[in-house]
């Protein structure tokens, strides 16, 4: 199986493209500098690539090229851009050039670190470029968050992540994956993130976006990724942002009446805090890679139809690698100061309360408990019930089991009221294992369909899915 070439520097890259005398566009860049530009400048032979380099700093002047728009670091800017120069350079070039040239607009509008404060630095990066001479141009469109401390170094990643997202969509554009993959040559985790992706045009219409997105993970450019009901990737930052968040963990494989019940009760519970406007909310039903991965890899269409079955429910879905729940918490507290709920159900107390899952940090279990509440931060506990159990066997937040040694710091967090005990709204559901309903619609149509949502047992029959009748 061919490998994609991971030597190539930077440097590299943009010569390369130089000195391919059929690629050649435009480069348009606001925000942080001409650094794109400038690494195809530096490499030499610049001149067989670039027609054009620009930047409209100023808010007039860029309304005056590309037309007004609300929100100048945005999707929308971002596509005027591509429209404006791609149309431009074709226009201009077409009966000039070869008639073999491919065609291109590179365009980025991003916030970087400011002289006076410290803001939220982020912002859109596109490529809209022709796979073949004279064909209908393709896009790749991405959000972006820089992550170094320093104006210069920002400025210094995006320049080569420009060059690799140029590179990249020309020459590896029939495995988009190693589009992907390639976007962090040279930078690592540590310096960009990029949380959303989009493929569209010729060549592209295969591609299946919300995989792309979970690749953005599993390539280390990300560590969470969000979809909204209509399946469609948004950016966190925009969803989550000054917004209350109540976030339910599970494989959703399939989601099942008490998972709903889990989100409604939990949602109720968590509304009454003083600092929590219901109609504020951001509800989330989370998936960890770790639920998804089977050793290196992901069943995609395994990861589409949870996601589909989750947005026939309306949920907004985040997928995520943070394992442990503080680390999510942080994630989360990157975009909000307001109340944070975390609902789970009892039977993961064995999970939570396993000394052995908190390895490696200094603190052990206080430490991990220390990061999941040291402000605005809530647990919110989901009963449980077996399968033909009676009010004996129910277990909630005041009877469940931890190892002894352990007792007292469950108590001291219900006392705290960081652990909160949540009332079902029909406890009819609290018999409901995940595991069992999965079993069963492997053998094909049965009991477990009165377990799940009457239009998730409707699409999994029709559409075969999570394996249904295969056993």
């Amino acid at each position: 199986m061919r490998k994609r070439d991971t030597t190539l520097s930077t440097d590299q890259k943009a010569l390369s493209i130089n000195l391919d005398k059929l690629k050649y566009g435009s480069i348009v860049e606001i925000g942080a500098g001409q650094e794109v530009a400038r690494r195809f400048f530096s490499v030499g032979a610049a001149a067989g690539t670039i027609a054009k380099t620009m930047s409209a700093y100023d808010m007039a002047v860029s309304d005056d090229i590309y037309g007004h728009v609300d929100r100048y670091v945005s999707r929308a800017r971002l596509l005027q851009m591509l429209d404006k120069e791609f149309t431009q350079v074709v226009d201009r070039l077409a009966n000039v050039r070869a008639k073999n040239t491919t065609f291109f607009a590179y365009a980025a509008t991003v916030t970087a670190r400011s002289f006076k404060q410290k803001n939220e630095c982020h912002g859109w990066v596109g490529i809209r470029l022709q796979l073949h001479p004279g064909a209908e141009p393709s896009d790749v469109i991405m959000h972006v968050r820089m992550l170094d401390d320093d104006n210069a170094l920002q400025s210094e990643a995006l320049g080569i992540l420009g060059v690799n997202l140029i590179h990249g969509a020309f020459n590896h554009y029939q495995n988009p994956e190693w589009v992907v993959e390639s976007l962090g040559d040279g930078l690592g985790s540590e310096r960009i993130e990029v949380d959303v992706i989009h493929f569209s045009g010729p060549y592209f219409e295969e591609v299946e976006n919300r995989l792309m997105n979970l690749h953005l993970i599993r390539s280390w450019l990300t560590r969470a990724v969000v979809f909204n009901p209509a399946g469609e990737v948004v950016v966190p930052g925009e969803l989550l942002y000054r917004k209350p968040v109540m976030v339910m963990r599970g494989s959703f494989k399939p989601v099942t009446l008490v998972n709903v019940d889990m989100m409604c009760a939990g949602q109720k519970q968590f509304s009454q805090l003083a600092a929590v406007d219901e109609n504020e909310i951001v509800s989330l039903a989370e998936i960890t890679m770790n639920s998804l991965a089977s050793g290196d890899n992901v069943d995609g269409a395994d990861f589409l139809a949870r996601i589909d079955l989750l947005a026939s429910q309306g949920y907004t879905v985040m997928i995520s690698d943070y394992l442990r729940f503080f680390r999510l918490r942080a994630y989360l507290r990157r975009y909000t100061q307001k109340p944070i709920g975390i609902v789970l159900s009892v039977r993961d107390f064995a999970f939570l309360f396993d000394e052995q899952y908190y390895e490696g940090l200094e603190g052990g279990i206080l430490e991990a408990f220390g990061k999941l509440f040291p402000d605005n931060t809530h647990v919110y506990v989901y009963p449980s019930r077996r399968r033909g159990g009676n009010e004996a066997d129910l277990v909630t937040l005041d009877n469940v089991q931890v190892p002894e040694n352990l007792r007292y710091l469950l108590a001291y967090l219900k006392a705290n009221n960081k652990l909160l005990a949540v009332k079902p709204h029909d406890e009819s559901h609290l018999h409901i294992d995940v595991s069992e309903v999965l079993s069963g619609l492997r053998r094909g149509r049965g009991e477990w369909e009165g377990d799940v949502p009457d239009t998730v047992a409707q699409r999994i029959v029709d559409g075969r899915l999570l394996g249904f009748d295969t056993e």
